[in-house]
């Protein structure tokens, strides 16, 4: 099981050489949570940038994932992470999740790089792949 940070989800959608890497991630849909915070993020940036229609898409798909509401457990774990690795709260509660459910996060995200736990894809690795392949 695996939870798929939200940049990660937007790299893989837009077919970018970063997203070419995320996919090799990807874990099956029984496998994939998704906290429900990486679903209003989600929704919130394709509305604003694609349409209703792509959001929608992407809401559907993610109900088909394993769904992770925010609970109190993994409201105060985020609490937690937010003032010891100085997290945003989105992002707090979408590594708290993959904490507690004892599961790796993959992500683009360099603010967490350092942390346990985390499938660092950085977006510089595709472009440096891109390049050597075209040398």
């Amino acid at each position: 099981m695996r939870v798929v940070d939200t940049s990660a989800w937007l790299e893989y959608m837009s077919g970018s050489p970063t997203g070419q890497l995320v996919a090799a991630g990807l874990p099956t849909r029984r496998e994939w949570l998704v906290p429900t915070i990486v679903q209003l993020e989600m929704t919130k940036f394709l509305l604003r940038t694609a349409g209703e229609r792509l959001a929608e898409d992407v809401a559907a798909f993610s109900q088909k994932c394993v769904v992770v509401p925010l609970d109190t457990d993994i409201a105060l774990a985020a609490a937690d992470i937010s003032r010891r690795c100085k997290l945003a709260t989105a992002d707090a509660i979408i590594y708290a999740t993959a904490q507690l459910f004892e599961v790796d996060l993959l992500t683009c995200n360099a603010h967490f790089k350092e942390l346990d736990g985390v499938c660092y894809v950085p977006k510089s690795a595709a472009r440096s792949r891109a390049d050597e392949a075209g040398s």
